[in-house]
């Protein structure tokens, strides 16, 4: 299944790590096979990583966009989602082991998103503003 991938004016992109940039118009590319690919509008900045949530998602996001670390990365990362279980209660801790489940297969974007209901939890929690990436 193709991807249609809406771009505004100068939006950043990642596809299979390398960081690319739309020209001055608007426009919609097609992605026909399978390709890691995010926004730069879903990337968390380093310094937002500040909780345990927001962390786990930074290493998600380093394994997408960076391919020659993911096998690194992957044992961290299943191990401070573990860590997450117990955390959260019945109906957020679904979201952790989704996560868990799309590193196992690869499918980090989807990991990424399976995060954002426990960063929003996050805020409430810590009273923290909202320091989800803005495409969340």
């Amino acid at each position: 299944m193709a991807l249609n991938l809406t771009l505004k004016p100068f939006e950043r992109f990642v596809v299979n790590g390398c960081m690319m940039r739309n020209g001055g118009r608007k426009s919609t590319i097609t992605v026909e096979n399978r390709a890691d690919i995010i926004r730069e509008t879903d990337l968390l900045k380093p310094d937002a990583a500040s909780t345990p949530v927001r962390t786990v998602y930074f290493l998600i996001q380093n394994a997408l966009i960076e391919p020659a670390r993911r096998d690194r990365l992957t044992k961290e990362i299943q191990s401070r989602l573990g860590a997450l279980v117990p955390v959260f209660g019945e109906q957020l801790r679904g979201h952790v082991f989704e996560a868990a489940n799309n590193v196992s297969k690869g499918e980090y974007f989807s990991a990424l998103r399976n995060l954002h209901p426990l960063m929003r939890r996050e805020d409430d929690v810590f009273g923290a503003p909202g320091t989800e990436p803005a495409g969340a």
